[in-house]
């Protein structure tokens, strides 16, 4: 699978986010981040770990990120 199609970013307010550093800069994080999931589940699946756990606990950790901003 490849990483998927970048969506437009909206606010809490509904308001598209529209600057286009910001954008840039949510492309360079998101991708990253895929590529730093993508070697870490292909790591561990070489080591012999289980596909299926290893993608529930990386839901878990995505479900783990607070938001410090609340």
């Amino acid at each position: 699978m490849s990483m998927p199609e970048m969506p437009k970013w909206y606010g809490d307010d509904g308001e598209i986010v529209s600057c286009t550093e910001k954008i840039k800069v949510m492309t360079e994080n998101m991708t990253e981040l895929f590529q730093t999931a993508q070697d870490t589940f292909e790591d561990a699946l070489l080591m012999g770990c289980s596909e299926a756990q290893l993608r529930e606990y990386l839901q878990r950790l995505v479900d783990g990120v607070e938001n410090p901003y609340k």
